[in-house]
Order: structure tokens, then sequence, then C-alpha cells
């Protein structure tokens, strides 16, 4: 299994929840420059051309970016928190039709969140959905924008334990 993870605008991939991710397969996390970079799809589209990415999962601005790279490619996506009603920054990205969609996006919320408010979220969810794709979503109450290890954790496990089914 090939997973690449995205991180947000102003982070990066904590060796705790690398730890966590390599249990269920290779991890590519790219670092990206999304202030200075409007094309970063692109650069992940010549990435999966190398790696062939079986998942995506993303936080925030890569909860956004992978949100649409998955439906691109076609795979199935963890989103945590992910920037889909509020863009904070520009990016290239491709237009979704139904014939675009991911098989499974698993949305991870946090009801404490107020950088990308989980209502919001949640309504972007249902104006954007696609009737061919799969969804779940988790609102943890406790949790803020910042993802709690043992969230991401329990998330995780859970996204994959969805893939065997």
């Amino acid at each position: 299994m090939t997973i690449l993870y995205l991180h947000g605008l102003e982070s990066k991939l904590s060796p705790q929840k690398q730890s966590v991710l390599e249990r269920f397969g290779t991890v590519i996390a790219a670092d990206l420059d999304y202030y200075n970079n409007p094309n970063v799809f692109d650069l992940l589209l010549e990435l999966n051309k190398e790696h062939k990415f079986d998942v995506a999962i993303g936080s925030s601005m890569g909860g956004f970016m992978s949100y649409y790279f998955a439906n691109t490619i076609k795979c199935p996506a963890l989103l945590f928190n992910p920037a889909l009603p509020h863009r904070p920054v520009p990016q290239n990205i491709p237009d979704l039709n139904s014939s675009n969609s991911s098989s499974l996006l698993h949305f991870a919320l946090g009801g404490q969140d107020d950088v990308i408010k989980a209502n919001d979220n949640l309504k972007w969810i249902s104006e954007n959905r696609q009737t061919t794709t799969d969804i779940k979503i988790s609102i943890h109450n406790q949790m803020g924008h910042q993802i709690l290890l043992d969230v991401f954790e329990k998330e995780v496990t859970e996204f994959f334990r969805q893939l065997e089914l």
C-alpha cells in the first residue's frame, strides 16, 4: 500500500503520526509550498506517476488537495479538517464531474475547530457530494484544528479497516 500524506499550510507530518501510517504501508509525505506554488496539484499528479498512490490522506489544506487528488485518480481518501469550504490560498485544481469520484471519502472533523468549522465542512460536503462515493464522517467534539494523536490513530485505523471490507 502506497500512502500519499499531504500536510496543512504551515505544518509537516510528525514522526509519531508517520509511524502510525507506516503500519499500513509506505508513506510519501511531500514537502509542499502552497503559498508560492499554485500548481501543487500538477506536482501531485507527477508524483503519482512515480509512486502509484493507493490512498490519499491530508489535513487542512492537505485535506483540500487530497480531496481533489483522490477524486481525480479515483482512490480512497482520509481528510482531517479539510479546507474545502474556505480555500486559504489560490491553487489550480481540476473541475470534478460525475466521472471523477473516489470510492470512499472519510472525513474527520474537529467539533472545536475554529479555523475550519465542522458545520461549514458538513454544509460543503452536502452541497458537493458525489452520488457514487461512499462517505464516512466522524466529528470529534473535543478536537480543534490540530489533530490529536489518539484521534489520528483511531481514524487512520478505521479508514484502513474500511478498505479491507
